[in-house]
């Protein structure tokens, strides 16, 4: 059973790869297998060496850290990567991540919290500097903003009456009585609403209904 965290050190300042190097190498459980000056040179480096966790800078010659990244996760989607930046911006942070990075943490971040994020990132985790972990919960809360949304926008006129009806606990022969249209539109209806939506059964309309608040027209 592998007892070390082997890592790769990828960026383009000797002082930067040498400090790191040093700072690991004092933890018990990293062991520095190697370190790159660039992408190209990093990506060969990979080929030939057994590494569980890559700290690639993005701005570097040759290939930057984020193409860098885009090719290692080609290669091997289960390599773990941490992106080592100085770049504190959301733009950076979330076009790695999407790309599938592991982590993203700023060149400042103390010694132990780098330790704390191999770490993390090597057992299964994700790791992002504390200064900008608010900036990824408020992608995730504008993308769930957007998600409801867009369910809810897709519906028709009619098939969200009908998603208030459900909501209500009416019966199809109620719905269809309530809103002058045979139980066969009603159905219909409804299995549009399940699919537009993404839900499995009525139930589920219906919680969904009060968990987005949605309002009788």
């Amino acid at each position: 059973m592998k007892t070390k965290i082997n890592v790769l050190i990828v960026d383009d300042h000797a002082l930067m790869r040498e400090g790191l190097k040093r700072i690991l190498e004092l933890e018990d459980n990293i062991n520095v297998v190697d370190t790159a000056s660039d992408g190209l040179d990093a990506i060969e480096k990979f080929k030939k060496l057994d590494i569980d966790v890559i700290l690639l800078d993005i701005n570097m010659p040759k290939l930057n850290g984020i193409e860098t990244l885009r090719k290692l996760k080609n290669m091997d989607s289960s390599i773990k990567v941490i992106m080592l930046t100085i770049y504190d911006e959301r733009e950076y942070l979330l076009e790695t991540l999407n790309i599938g990075a592991n982590g993203y943490i700023l060149k400042d971040l103390d010694s132990s919290s780098l330790v704390s994020a191999i770490i993390n990132v090597n057992n299964g985790g994700v790791y992002v500097h504390p200064n900008l972990a608010g900036e990824l919960f408020k992608e995730i809360n504008a993308q769930k903003t957007k998600d409801k949304k867009e369910g809810i926008d897709s519906l028709t006129r009619r098939e969200y009456e009908v998603m208030c009806c459900i909501a209500e606990g009416l019966s199809n022969k109620q719905i269809s009585q309530k809103l002058v249209i045979s139980e066969k539109t009603v159905k219909n209806h409804v299995s549009s609403i399940l699919r537009k939506l993404k839900l499995d059964d009525r139930t589920k309309v219906a919680i969904y209904a009060y968990k987005n608040n949605v309002k009788k027209i």
